[in-house]
């Protein structure tokens, strides 16, 4: 009897040691699990068909995302600034899930409209142009810098028409650039005209307002041995070699690694309810001599100055 009573013991005992074993193998991915939420599914459209011009604003936007607990999905269109794809693309990744949308608007009226009756349960954050009903917008003050851009050009000036690139389509923040660099020239009585594309023979001045083009200008110019002003926008690699290799006047730059950052983090607090509105992205004009300054390694290099940290 005893013999029997024992081995019940011994059963009771080698029982509770393999649930033992098993709780402490399990436990703590149950806790794991508790601490950490499930990732946001953030979708980031472009209206461009080439990202390559927005590799800096990218990893910004992953640095966030790492930070922030999203995981990113980046698209990019088919034809440049078709806003009725762009329109199609969104509203098939909202039904698919996405908890909130980081998008550069080809046409901002126009997706507000087509996105207006989910923007409460899928937060939009636009970079470039604002949008009505979007959670935030992550940009310049566009009519400061078309502003400023233009005065940088009248302060090289000595005579003739400029040419002023209309390429944005109906980007409102380019447009808005353009607009007012106009402006600023035309209270100087300075002649100037819009043009979509650089004729064979341009003016001796000529500004453009979006980071391609700026770079596709500045790269022409070179490739033909153009002689005119070019003043553009971007900070990218490519737009800072044209800078350095005098093809470009002056720039004006932001950082496009704070842009992608900025505007993550305000995708994922729209989706948490936390967080605040957003300010406009400090901007410079920059020349060839101010590349190497030491205030401006930061936002023409970000790579090559955090890896040296």
């Amino acid at each position: 009897m005893k013999t029997e009573k024992s081995r019940l013991i011994q059963i009771a005992i080698l029982a509770a040691l393999g649930l033992a074993a098993a709780l402490s193998l399990a436990l703590p991915q149950l806790l794991r699990g508790e601490r950490e939420p499930q990732l946001l599914s953030l979708t980031v459209l472009l209206r461009d068909t080439d990202s390559s011009g927005w590799t800096v604003a990218r990893q910004g936007m992953e640095q966030a995302a790492d930070e922030l607990g999203a995981e990113l999905r980046f698209l990019t269109l088919a034809a440049a600034n078709d806003g009725a794809e762009q329109e199609e693309l969104l509203l098939r990744e909202i039904e698919d899930g996405a908890a909130a949308l980081v998008v550069v608007p080809a046409d901002p009226a126009a997706l507000s409209a087509a996105l207006d009756p989910w923007l409460v349960v899928c937060p939009v954050v636009t970079l470039e142009s604002p949008m009505e009903g979007a959670a935030g917008v992550v940009s310049p003050d566009n009519a400061l810098l078309g502003q400023e851009l233009a005065e940088a050009l009248l302060e090289d000036w000595d005579g003739g028409e400029v040419l002023l690139l209309d390429t944005a389509g109906r980007c409102a923040g380019v447009s808005a650039r353009l607009a007012a660099a106009e402006e600023t020239l035309a209270a100087e009585g300075i002649p100037a005209r819009r043009a979509e594309a650089l004729p064979e023979e341009p003016p001796r001045w000529v500004m453009a307002f979006e980071p391609s083009v700026t770079q596709r200008t500045a790269e022409g110019r070179e490739a033909g041995g153009r002689d005119f002003a070019l003043y553009g926008v971007g900070s990218a690699a490519a737009i800072t070699a044209q800078l350095e290799r005098g093809n470009l006047a002056a720039i004006a730059a932001w950082s496009d690694y704070a842009a992608g950052y900025l505007a993550v983090r305000r995708a994922v607090n729209a989706v948490r309810g936390t967080g605040g509105a957003l300010g406009p992205l400090p901007f410079f004009i920059l020349r060839e001599e101010d590349i190497y300054a030491p205030e401006n390694q930061k936002l023409l290099f970000p790579i090559m100055s955090s890896s040296s940290r």
